[in-house]
């Protein structure tokens, strides 16, 4: 076998550790936990379901792939939960760490081009990433209504903490963006999601 192919089956093998990472989000009808490799798989698939609705033309097969390797470097980095404050102030030491071991287990051309992929979704300032970003928040949002908003209870989560997430899906998608207001504010009525500082988040 020669090293092109010794790496690149290399990388292949390692990223299925990713389904051994578990998110916070449950599986529709409380199902269990969801694992990375799940989360990634849905919102790929979702993206292009749901591309007619980017704010902005996209190239679908980038923000696919950008879906499928975004959640990769929690393989060493694990799974940080979007409204956990403390686990976020070293979010991006620890995936940038994660991010230079695993890609450079690929040849060099392949290394690259993912790092490149990866970074961009990171900086979100493409109409790509600005969509892929939209995914990222949109389908763990419907995953947790479906289950009567059980995990957002679950942390103490509250209305305005999680329109704050929710402005990187507006600028995405602004259509996603009206369905992600009515799910919120349908929670609200419920009692699920307390209020918080809504003036502040919600525009």
């Amino acid at each position: 076998m020669d090293e092109r192919l010794k790496k690149q089956l290399a990388f292949s093998l390692e990223i299925d550790k990713e389904k051994n990472i578990f998110r916070q989000t449950h599986l529709s009808g409380h199902g269990r936990n969801e694992n990375d490799a799940e989360h990634a798989w849905h919102m790929a698939i979702m993206s292009w379901l749901l591309r007619e609705y980017a704010n902005e033309e996209v190239d679908i097969a980038k923000v696919m792939l950008m879906c499928l390797i975004h959640d990769i470097v929690e393989i060493d980095a694990g799974d940080t939960y979007a409204y956990d404050e403390e686990a976020l102030k070293t979010q991006k030491a620890r995936e940038e760490a994660a991010k230079e071991r695993i890609f450079s287990l690929l040849p060099d051309d392949q290394k690259e081009a993912l790092t490149a992929l990866f970074d961009e979704f990171e900086e979100n300032r493409t109409p790509e990433a600005r969509y892929a970003h939209a995914m990222d928040n949109l389908q763990p949002l419907i995953l947790n209504h479906s289950n009567g908003g059980s995990d957002w209870v679950e942390h103490g989560v509250t209305a305005s903490t999680v329109y704050g997430r929710q402005k990187k899906t507006k600028l995405g998608s602004e259509k996603l963006y009206e369905v992600t207001d009515q799910i919120i504010r349908e929670n609200i009525r419920k009692g699920v999601l307390p209020e918080g500082n809504l003036r502040k988040e919600r525009d």
